[in-house]
C-alpha cells in the first residue's frame, strides 16, 4: 500500500475562519431569504406570486404541508453553512453532516445545471420560461428569483463543503484509482455497482425517450404541455443518472485507473444525490394535491422516479462503504 493511501497519522482537521469562508457563508445564508420568505408567506395564506386560478390554490392543506417541508429543507442550508465554518462543526459525526449535504447537493445540482440551460433554450430557441408550461401556476418572476437563489446556495454551500471535507477527510481520497485496495468489501462493491447499472436501464431509457420528444408513458397533461424546459430537464436527469452509474462502476471495478480518486467520488456523490433526491421528490410532490388528474404521474413516470431513486441509493452505498473502509485502514495504520 502506498503512503498516499494510508498516512501514518490521521490529520487533525481545522476549519480556518478565513475571509473567503465567511463570505461564502454569508452568500449561502442570504440566498435562502427569497425562498424562505415566499414559502413562509404561502403557509401563512398569502398569494404573492400565485396568479388567480392556479392549481396551487386548490388544496390549501396539501400546499401548506409541502411548503412547510420546503421551509425545513431550505433552513437546513443555513445550519449546514454554520456547521461548515464554525469549530463546533468539526465535532458533528461524519454521517450526520455528510447526509444532509448529500441531500442538498442532490436537490440543488440539477437546478444549477438545468435552469441556465432552460434560459438558454428560451433565449435562442424560443422555448417557454421555466415553470410556464402549466399556466396559471406561478408568476414567471418567482422562478427567476427562487432558482437564482438556489444556484447561489449550491455554489456557496458546495465550496464550503469542499473546503471542510479537504480539512477533515482529505487524506481519504488521495492517489489514483489504480492504487485503490480491493479490500474485504470489493465483491459487495461490484455487486452494488452491477445492480445500480441494471436498475438504471428503465429510468434512463424513459428519460432519454422523453428528452428526445417521445410521449410514451407521460400523462395527458404533461405530454400536452411539453416544451424546451421539459426536454432540458429530462436531459439533465439523463446526465446525472449516467454520472451516478459511472462513479459507482469506476469505484467498484477500479476503472479509469489513471484518474484521481476524487473524480469517481465526485461523480458518485453528485450523481447519486441528484438521482435519489429528485426521484424521491418527484414521487412525493403529487401528494400535495397541486396537480390535476391529467398532470399526475403515470405508472411509467413513477417507475422512472422510483428507479432513479434506487440507483442513487445504491451508488451512495458504494461511496459510504468506500469511506468507511478507507477510514478504518487509516486509523489502523495510525495506531
Amino acid at each position: 500500500m502506498t503512503q498516499s493511501l494510508a498516512p501514518t497519522a490521521v490529520p487533525r482537521p481545522a476549519v480556518r475562519p478565513s475571509r473567503p469562508r465567511r463570505v461564502l457563508r454569508g452568500v449561502a445564508v442570504l440566498s435562502c431569504v427569497p425562498y424562505l420568505g415566499l414559502k413562509t408567506a404561502w403557509v401563512a395564506g398569502s398569494h404573492v406570486g400565485i396568479p388567480e386560478g392556479s392549481g396551487l390554490l386548490d388544496d390549501r392543506v396539501g400546499m401548506a404541508v409541502i411548503n412547510g417541508l420546503s421551509v425545513l429543507l431550505d433552513s437546513a442550508v443555513i445550519v449546514l453553512a454554520l456547521a461548515l465554518t464554525r469549530p463546533w462543526g468539526l465535532r458533528v459525526p461524519a454521517w450526520l453532516l455528510a447526509f444532509p449535504v448529500w441531500v442538498a447537493t442532490g436537490l440543488l445540482a440539477p437546478i444549477m445545471a438545468g435552469f441556465p440551460a432552460q434560459l438558454a433554450v428560451r433565449t435562442f430557441a424560443g422555448g417557454s420560461a421555466p415553470g410556464t408550461e402549466h399556466e396559471p401556476f406561478l408568476h414567471a418572476w418567482v422562478f427567476t428569483v427562487v432558482y437564482t437563489g438556489f444556484i447561489l446556495q449550491g455554489l456557496a454551500l458546495g465550496a464550503l463543503f469542499v473546503l471542510y471535507a479537504r480539512d477533515r477527510w482529505g487524506h481519504l481520497w488521495r492517489g489514483r484509482v489504480w492504487e485503490l485496495p480491493v479490500g474485504a468489501l470489493g465483491p459487495a462493491h461490484r455487486a452494488l455497482a452491477v445492480a445500480a447499472a441494471v436498475l438504471a436501464l428503465p429510468p434512463l431509457t424513459l428519460h432519454v425517450l422523453w428528452a428526445c420528444g417521445a410521449g410514451a408513458g407521460l400523462g395527458e397533461g404533461r405530454a400536452a404541455d411539453r416544451g424546451g424546459d421539459f426536454y432540458v430537464l429530462e436531459a439533465v436527469f439523463v446526465a446525472f443518472l449516467v454520472a451516478a452509474v459511472a462513479g459507482g462502476v469506476l469505484l467498484a471495478f477500479r476503472r479509469g485507473r489513471v484518474l484521481p480518486v476524487s473524480v469517481p467520488l465526485g461523480l458518485a456523490w453528485v450523481g447519486s444525490g441528484a438521482a435519489a433526491c429528485w426521484g424521491g421528490w418527484l414521487s412525493l410532490a403529487p401528494l400535495g394535491g397541486a396537480e390535476d388528474l391529467a398532470d399526475r404521474p403515470t405508472p411509467l413516470m413513477n417507475l422512472a422516479y422510483a428507479g432513479q431513486m434506487l440507483v442513487g441509493l445504491l451508488v451512495a452505498a458504494i461511496g459510504a462503504y468506500y469511506f468507511a473502509e478507507r477510514s478504518a485502514r487509516a486509523v489502523r495504520r495510525a495506531v
